[in-house]
């Protein structure tokens, strides 16, 4: 399945990169215009078997933004832009991320990547996701794709997303390596495509878990 599964990543990144070029020009210029160089960001992240890798996106926030605040964002942090606010609302500035698939350091499924600060966290069963290459998308995303909206109103919004939002991640992460196939892989990139367009739709075996984060996250 591992052949298989990379044979998958590099030919539908590929595709990708080669049909959404004309699109990540166009975000790279208005990113260029609006908020000047750099571009690209690039954040450390916890990778496969617990290496370093840099994971890219293009820009949303302000130039030095990871050394001036925490590293969870709510939708209303300063540090984002006002262009960066759409990019990071529509997801388009993790298309360079494709190149991060194409390179082997991501698959297009797998446990969405941590900060490194985490490294050191990954313990007991947790540790069981360091042998998967972490994902552009997994059963995580599908419940907190808007985790910038989850967070608004936070006073910590860190805080917040250690004690209630990186636990289900964990939960739903552990959920996909104990039945990783490429049927699962295929459900989840067709889920991702439909929350895509439908924002407030959640896979029905996901409710529970989108409903448990809201009212945690509301402190009821």
């Amino acid at each position: 399945m591992t052949m298989i599964k990379r044979s998958i990543d590099v030919i539908l990144s590929l595709a990708a990169l080669i049909c959404c070029a004309p699109l990540m020009l166009m975000v790279a210029l208005a990113v260029l215009l609006a908020d000047g160089h750099p571009i690209l960001f690039w954040g450390k992240r916890v990778g496969r078997f617990g290496r370093p890798f840099n994971m890219v996106k293009f820009r949303s926030m302000i130039v030095n933004a990871e050394n001036l605040g925490g590293g969870s964002i709510a939708k209303t942090d300063a540090r984002v832009t006002r262009l960066g606010r759409f990019l990071r609302a529509t997801k388009l500035d993790e298309l360079p991320q494709f190149f991060n698939v194409l390179s082997g350091e991501m698959s297009l499924v797998g446990p969405r990547p941590e900060l490194w600060k985490y490294a050191e966290t990954f313990s007991g069963e947790a540790r069981r996701l360091l042998k998967f290459r972490p994902g552009l998308t997994d059963w995580a995303t599908l419940v907190d794709i808007d985790e910038g909206d989850l967070l608004i109103g936070t006073v910590n919004p860190d805080a917040e997303y250690e004690r209630h939002i990186r636990p289900m991640k964990i939960a739903l992460q552990l959920k996909y390596v104990e039945c990783a196939t490429l049927f699962t892989d295929f459900r989840i990139l067709g889920y991702t495509a439909a929350k895509l367009l439908f924002r407030n739709w959640v896979p029905p075996e996901l409710k529970r878990f989108r409903k448990s984060l809201e009212l945690a996250l509301s402190g009821r």
